[in-house]
């Protein structure tokens, strides 16, 4: 049987039977190029919920907790549909779609309903 190598360098590994890696500059070195490409996806979409929390908000004064707009309202601004952190179907099975605590629930073709979940106090 083959002796394990390093995932990094493939030098012969020594040591332990689950070993991965020769040394720790191998080990911080893989999970660094992970960290990167996975914070490289994250970025564009951690900016989509971000900028869509803010024109949510922006739609949404802070007197109001709810307010029903028209659609185009936030298709002018740009608001990008498909991202959301999470969902909720309600008990008529209306879906829900949240942005961490800022969420919009389509009534028509037409009409939006946004709402804000106030913190418990």
């Amino acid at each position: 049987m083959p002796s394990p190598k390093c995932k990094i360098c493939k030098t012969p590994l020594v040591g332990r039977a689950g070993k991965i890696f020769c040394s720790i500059i191998c080990k911080n070195s893989y999970h660094s190029k992970l960290r990167r490409h996975t914070d490289k996806q994250a970025y564009g979409i951690d900016r989509h919920l971000h900028r869509n929390r803010s024109i949510l908000l922006e739609v949404l004064t802070s007197k109001q907790s709810k307010v029903k707009v028209p659609r185009i309202v936030l298709e002018e601004k740009r608001f990008h549909w498909k991202y959301h952190t999470h969902f909720h179907i309600n008990s008529s099975g209306k879906m829900m779609h949240y942005i961490y605590d800022t969420g919009w629930m389509e009534f028509s073709d037409d009409e939006v309903l946004i709402v804000r979940n106030q913190p418990d106090a």
